[in-house]
């Protein structure tokens, strides 16, 4: 049983203070590492990584709040990080330690100026699902049942000093520096700070809802109730499921499987070609799996608009005759700052071949209409990619932040779609009629 945490560190002082132990804890085990380099015992770097991954995470999930959405957003994508952190960091998906029933409490007596068993006929003591931002209780009013997600206190109060302390931890992990990073990180910020705003979460999913469900098939969403609802709560149908990553470990029919993944598929195509804003947070923990097959999709606190010309300049790259034209596929590279004119030609000649190379690889599903995710090697060729990337010192060497500021969550939405078709193990018609 997780044990619930009775209190979140508040105060830039305590959290500074908090990650600084995380940081000495991993001082400590570089040490041992190299002690036992020094003295001939051999250098297990995968063993350094996971310490070091237990430390920073241990410290994060009680921080809660930015450190943990961090951690959450890292452990999607397997081409970022070392696969130790990437598992320690996944559970910040669902699976976070919750907080005591009087902080809960606490947070309707401000926000409503009742208790929750004054608006609730049962609510439960113990979260049922916590999260980086918050977590989620069960609730009843006569035979209505809801799901109440709570936010965890101080989290938006605090957001700017967490992404300052914790900044360096993620520049250290990305293997970036400072500098490069700042619009990123601003970025980031931005959408941190809207996922701490449940009353524009309240509204995105209600509206984002309403146009999809009239559009996708198999997809299911939440009714949401303002009623029930504040900055800090958020209210809506209790909906039972099986989480999409233990829904693919036991599913054995493949028509059912396929099924998932295309309305999983269309959910995204739709939002980002049609509506041009979509569900920024493709990780299994915020889909389920219902008796009927269908998909529920829970959680718009993350969600991204891209405007016509970002989205024009960007799927560019699914043009095969782009791709395969020198002068074009320079253009589209240079016009989302990917090159530059400041890049040495051996840097320019080295980003070029291997962007081509990644679209080339990314756009197969697109390019081949029908296509599979069962085949493990093409997830494997992926994944491979990446860590030669990040293993290649020539290419480290000229790792800087590249790309428009609004290709951060695009390429965290695809991703994570790959991800979950793979999990699946799906076969999808991914249509070319997006360019």
């Amino acid at each position: 049983m997780t044990t619930e945490q009775q209190s979140i560190p508040s105060g830039r002082a305590s959290r500074v203070t908090a990650l600084a132990g995380a940081g000495a804890k991993v001082g400590v085990n570089y040490l041992k590492h190299y002690g036992r380099r020094a003295v001939g015992a051999g250098a297990d770097h995968e063993a350094l990584d996971e310490a070091n991954a237990g430390a920073i995470y241990d410290t994060f999930s009680k921080l809660k709040g930015g450190p943990l959405k961090f951690a959450q957003m890292l452990s999607i994508d397997r081409n970022i990080l070392p696969e130790a952190y990437r598992k320690q960091f996944a559970q910040a998906q669902y699976s976070a330690p919750p907080l005591s029933y009087p902080l809960v409490v606490r947070t309707f007596k401000r926000e409503f100026g009742n208790e929750p068993l004054a608006i609730f006929d049962s609510f439960t003591r113990s979260a049922v699902h916590g999260a980086s931002i918050g977590q989620v209780h069960r609730a009843t009013i006569g035979e209505q049942t809801f799901a109440v997600k709570v936010q965890y206190p101080g989290v938006a109060d605090s957001l700017d000093s967490d992404l300052a302390v914790v900044k360096p931890v993620a520049l250290q992990i990305l293997g970036l520096k400072s500098t490069e990073v700042g619009p990123y990180f601003e970025e980031v910020r931005e959408r941190l700070l809207e996922e701490t705003n449940y009353n524009l979460e309240l509204e995105r999913s209600m509206a984002l809802s309403k146009a999809t469900s009239e559009k996708i098939k198999g997809i299911r969403f939440p009714e949401y109730y303002p009623e029930y609802s504040n900055r800090r709560v958020l209210t809506m149908d209790w909906i039972d499921g099986h989480p999409l990553d233990r829904y693919a470990a036991a599913e054995t029919d493949q028509d059912r499987r396929n099924a998932v993944g295309q309305a999983i598929w269309d959910f995204y195509h739709f939002q980002i070609h049609q509506l041009k804003q979509f569900h920024a947070d493709p990780h299994p923990g915020n889909f389920l799996v219902d008796e009927q097959g269908q998909v529920v999709v829970l959680d718009f606190g993350c969600t991204k608009l891209i405007d016509e010309q970002f989205h024009r300049d960007y799927f560019r790259f699914l043009d095969p005759e782009v791709v395969e034209d020198e002068a074009a596929f320079i253009e589209a590279l240079e016009t989302l700052d990917i090159i530059s004119s400041e890049d040495s030609p051996r840097d320019r000649e080295l980003i070029i071949e291997s962007a081509r190379r990644g679209t080339r690889l990314l756009g197969k599903p697109f390019h081949e209409g029908s296509f599979d995710f069962a085949d493990d090697s093409y997830m494997a060729s992926i994944f491979e990619m990446g860590e030669e990337q990040r293993r290649n010192q020539d290419f480290r060497d000229v790792r800087t932040a590249r790309g428009s500021v609004d290709s951060i969550y695009l390429n965290r939405a695809y991703f994570g779609l790959y991800s979950l078709m793979g999990l699946l193990k799906a076969k999808i018609e991914a249509r070319r009629d997006v360019v």
